[in-house]
């Protein structure tokens, strides 16, 4: 028996591509044989990224995105399309952090921003894939949520709405494409030990690894190949589901 994904050849799309989760997925869907667009703020680092996979002999576009705003993320979207003819995978990881504290102590301006980026940021990128997903024959969306859109976490209180918001979003979507061919489901990682992570000190880390029954965070390759599963064939009859991958964070 063959375990073919159903990825090579396909069509992906992956915003906050660059670095962290986003970096580790394009380089595993390009390795598997996906045409990978990868779409960031970042553009230098999605350039260097793409002409790294590129001297690989793989397939991938550096693509400059803002998905906080609609003008950007069509214009991106539409130079996915305009390179590789059409689009059949998107990911939607780009996201942000802002200050922590109390929520009545939270400023309008960081409550925007985290809004703009984390939530309005995914409707946008939806609003401009899904339609080219659907004329390609159908595929699959993954919004990238986080243990904060199952559960809260205090002083969070911005960045908890967005995620919840983005759980929300992710279901009513699924149910709005679910008989036009498109599956869309959402994951929620816990910690995930990327270069930002890292930056902060021995102590926090530490803290943090504790939460998780597993005693440690997630790798980002964790998190990729649960993404890699939700956008495969393999999970043909999953929609409108929240994926947790968060060492039993949750669980708690």
């Amino acid at each position: 028996m063959s375990f073919d994904l159903g990825i090579k050849g396909k069509v992906a799309f992956v915003t906050g591509g660059a670095s962290g989760i986003g970096e580790t997925l394009c380089k595993t869907l390009a390795a598997l044989g996906a045409k990978v667009a990868i779409a960031d703020r970042d553009i230098e680092g999605a350039n260097r990224l793409a002409a790294e996979l590129n001297a690989q002999g793989l397939e991938t576009l550096g693509v400059e995105l803002d998905v906080a705003d609609a003008t950007s993320v069509e214009s991106a979207v539409a130079a996915t399309t305009r390179q590789f003819g059409n689009l059949n995978f998107a990911v939607n990881n780009a996201g942000i952090v802002t200050p922590r504290g109390a929520a009545a102590e939270q400023s309008p301006d960081d409550w925007d921003r985290c809004m703009s980026v984390n939530l309005k940021g995914v409707f946008l990128c939806m609003r401009a894939e899904i339609p080219s997903i659907v004329s390609a024959g159908g595929g699959s969306v993954v919004n990238v949520s986080s243990i904060c859109g199952v559960i809260a976490v205090a002083g969070t209180a911005a960045y908890t709405a967005a995620k919840h918001g983005v759980v929300g979003l992710t279901k009513t979507a699924a149910l709005d494409y679910a008989d036009k061919g498109v599956r869309i489901n959402a994951v929620a990682p816990g910690y995930v030990d990327t270069p930002l992570m890292a930056s902060r000190s021995a102590e926090e880390r530490q803290g943090i690894m504790q939460r998780h029954p597993m005693d440690r965070m997630a790798k980002p390759q964790e998190i990729a190949d649960m993404i890699v599963y939700l956008l495969s064939d393999r999970a043909g009859f999953v929609t409108g589901s929240v994926q947790l991958a968060d060492g039993g964070y949750t669980a708690r």
